[in-house]
């Protein structure tokens, strides 16, 4: 099941994407429509209100929600590694947040602060966690996960440093 968060010029809402063949997902034509949903499936089961919402009046939102954050894993591939002039993994992860102010969503134009002349971007897979969860074990882990998207992880680093 695919879930968008969406808007259409009100409150952000959540819909079932439905009617969208391989090949258009590929090529970017919206021909498919979202069922609308009851509530917020990170908190309750999908319940369609029998609405439908054409995706091409649809502007798609992030998944990042105002009560939650993004929690990166950074310097855990070879490539990005070498990439940063290491040679090495390092010890423990390297863990870093981005509040939900710093995520957009699709069609947004990402700005370059005053003080930075570089951005740097990654495209990321984005794992949504479904509830608050803690020591989770890793055979137990995808019973927390409500789904997957693409991210584009963006930053601007400070060129005085």
């Amino acid at each position: 099941m695919k879930i968008a968060r969406f808007s259409t010029g009100d409150e952000p809402r959540y819909g079932i994407v439905q009617g969208l063949p391989e090949e258009e997902v590929a090529s970017g034509e919206s021909e498919g429509h979202l069922l609308v949903l009851k509530g917020d499936p990170l908190y309750s089961l999908p319940e369609a209100t029998g609405e439908v919402v054409e995706l091409r009046e649809a502007r798609l939102l992030s998944p990042v929600i105002p009560r939650s954050k993004v929690v990166g894993i950074g310097k855990n591939y070879g490539g990005h590694i070498a990439e940063m002039g290491e040679d090495e993994p390092p010890r423990d992860p390297v863990v870093f947040l981005k509040p939900n102010t710093a995520v957009i969503g699709t069609d947004t134009p990402i700005i370059k602060p005053d003080w930075s002349q570089t951005l740097v971007h990654e495209a990321e897979l984005a794992i949504i966690i479904k509830d608050l969860c803690k020591d989770v074990d890793p055979a137990d882990a995808a019973h927390h996960v409500l789904g997957y998207t693409v991210a584009n992880d963006v930053a601007a680093p400070s060129d005085n440093i």
